[in-house]
């Protein structure tokens, strides 16, 4: 299988699976989806969950090849948009279902593990959100709102029992969130894959698609190896653009971060982590982490609109590690990659299908970091109404294609992020 041109860990350690044979010749089909990330496939499985399995998926390079396989592999409620942001854009009822469906898919997605046997190293053991700061009104403001107005009930931990837990004095206290877990995003991508293959879904690696016009009433979806009539197409490519229709990909901003795995760290892991959640902290520049089946420490953070080389990549993140876990400043770095998220200027994913000349025409995008649960509900979302015609869609109606004005809004994202870390910064400073 070919790996990716950025190693990761992921890749290193990946279910072998038989690839799968690029599109050849002229091909006929009711469903074509473009992407074979978890937007794609989640919509490909929940088709054919749903009896529909005249479908078929490209992918430009292979299974997970983009950030579903390169991620933190954090599996949480929410959307990258705050929850009081939420709640003050579309009241409380809206924003409790949008809310909802997150929550839901949570609970998919474990099911979907177990169910289809995915071997993806899944850890069912929360979620540590770790404050920063020493000031905890941060804290009990999201625990408020969470439990007040989205019934949602995180536990607070004392700061001697966070570091029971974290063996780091960088933090001050914390809530831990049980409905949360993490597992290797690659590997659940490629179960995804094949559970949907496994009920009919055909699945086409290396096959670019260069072009998306109409033939008739139908769609023609052209590789550089053959075409695909369609009646109905689902784009689902994220921050890996495609090309093929430019007020969706004007609608996001690809936006790179950073991971890194430490060496197998064996009783050294335990003396920095007494606990196998997964743990992000209170900052907007927020590091994540956690701790993998083989003793390493997998370590994220930063956003760039720029992909950098590993190396970079380890400098960075290892300057970071280090003002957590001192204890681990000279620790090996075996990997460290970067890949690209899709952002909207409003921070929520966009769901939508095509009116008129592009009837027909669905898009899935923008998950903004929030992946593994925002694009498990999109994917029920998506295959409800093309199955069924369901229009529970329809609720992200709010958070269009708005354009990010590109190369402006890169720019934009940029000078955004440098400034909420330097406020980051001079608040860690003034708390001395």
């Amino acid at each position: 299988m070919k790996q990716p041109a950025v190693p990761s860990y992921y890749a290193a350690t990946a279910t072998p699976y038989e690839a799968h044979a690029p599109l050849q010749g002229r091909q006929e089909t009711r469903i074509a989806i473009v992407g074979g990330g978890y937007a794609g496939l989640n919509t490909a499985l929940g088709l054919a969950e749903r009896g529909v399995r005249d479908v078929v998926l490209l992918e430009r390079e292979r299974i997970g090849f983009g950030a579903s396989g390169r991620n933190g592999g954090f599996v949480f409620a929410g959307y990258s948009l705050g929850e009081q942001a939420l709640l003050d854009q579309l009241g409380e009822g809206r924003a409790l279902a949008l809310f909802g469906l997150t929550t839901a898919a949570v609970e998919r997605i474990r099911a979907r593990v177990a169910h289809y046997a995915i071997p993806c190293d899944a850890v069912d053991e929360g979620v540590i959100w770790a404050n920063w700061f020493r000031d905890p009104e941060v804290l009990r403001q999201r625990q408020q709102l969470l439990a007040g107005h989205y019934g949602v009930h995180w536990e607070w931990l004392p700061q001697q029992q966070l570091r029971e837990r974290v063996s780091s004095e960088r933090y001050h206290d914390a809530l831990y969130e049980r409905n949360a877990l993490h597992l290797h995003p690659l590997n659940y991508a490629i179960g995804l894959a094949s559970a949907a293959s496994g009920q009919g879904v055909r699945i086409h690696e290396q096959s670019e698609v260069r072009r998306l016009r109409r033939e008739g009433s139908r769609w023609l979806v052209s590789t550089p190896q053959g075409e695909l009539l369609a009646e109905q197409v689902v784009l689902a490519c994220g921050g890996y653009l495609a090309g093929l229709r430019k007020p969706i990909d004007r609608a996001v901003l690809p936006i790179a971060t950073y991971v890194m795995a430490t060496e197998p760290l064996g009783g050294r892991l335990g003396e920095c982590l007494a606990t196998r959640a997964a743990v992000y902290d209170s900052r907007f520049a927020f590091d994540y982490y956690r701790p993998l089946a083989d003793t390493r420490l997998l370590w994220g953070g930063r956003i760039s609109i720029r992909n950098r080389s590993p190396h970079a990549v380890q400098r960075l993140l290892r300057r970071d590690l280090s003002r957590v876990f001192p204890q681990l400043k000279d620790a090996k770095i075996d990997y460290a990659w970067s890949g690209l998220m899709s952002y909207a200027r409003h921070q929520m994913p966009q769901l939508g299908c095509g009116e008129g000349d592009d009837a027909g025409l669905w898009w899935a995008q923008a998950f903004g970091g929030h992946g593994l649960a925002p694009t498990c509900a999109a994917g029920e979302l998506l295959a409800a109404a093309i199955a069924e015609g369901d229009e529970g869609w329809k609720q992200f109606s709010a958070y269009g294609l708005a354009s990010t004005h590109k190369p402006f809004g890169l720019l934009a994202a940029q000078f955004n992020y440098w400034w909420q870390q330097a406020r980051d910064g001079f608040k860690t400073r003034l708390e001395g």
